[in-house]
């Protein structure tokens, strides 16, 4: 049996690339939406329990099944141990051969370097936003404004913050938390 293994970071991501490049050679592929820094992998654990000898394990890339060098050659080993072929469609790489083995290894490491780098590169540019004065995230569901009406509205009548939420559209969460948040205003005399 040939098991076919895809795996994208989030649900905003498409699989489609490596459908496409599998589409035809599984017996049975399997998507997981996972980010590869997730602890548990459990489609991903799934199928390597289910895996007999002679079965093949098929992936699109590296950088899609295995986080590190490491986690590639333990898992390697261990398939050929069980008597499971192992093949990422991108390369053509014989791990039964010595030549083949260090090929494998060079082009994990060299996937694990890439993910890293992607990493540092992200976590430089989110600094640099911050230093800018961007905004991360998604905007608030409503405006410093409409959060000191909503408090003025609590703070001088008989409204609650369940009713004070709903007349905006958002959860009294939501609300309590944004109030929380707000700048105290200080008036000095």
């Amino acid at each position: 049996m040939i098991y076919g293994y895809l795996r994208v970071s989030t649900k905003m991501q498409r699989p489609d690339r490596q459908i496409e490049g599998l589409k035809g050679l599984c017996d049975a592929f399997f998507v997981e939406v996972l980010s590869a820094v997730s602890a548990k992998r459990p489609i991903f654990e799934e199928i390597v329990q289910k895996l007999q000898p002679g079965d093949t394990f098929l992936v699109w890339d590296l950088d899609r099944v295995f986080r590190t060098t490491y986690d590639a050659i333990v898992y390697e080993k261990e398939f050929r141990r069980r008597g499971i072929k192992f093949k990422a469609m991108n390369m053509n790489i014989d791990t039964s051969t010595a030549d083949g083995n260090h090929e494998y290894q060079s082009r994990a490491a060299a996937a694990e370097w890439e993910r890293r780098k992607i990493s540092e590169r992200t976590i430089e540019g989110l600094v640099m936003a911050r230093k800018r004065g961007s905004r991360l995230g998604r905007p608030p569901k409503i405006t410093d404004e409409q959060v000191r009406h909503a408090k003025a509205m609590i703070d001088n009548s008989d409204t609650s913050i369940k009713d004070a939420a709903a007349s905006l559209k958002v959860h009294p969460w939501t609300l309590s938390r944004r109030m929380r948040a707000l700048p105290t205003e200080r008036t000095f005399h």
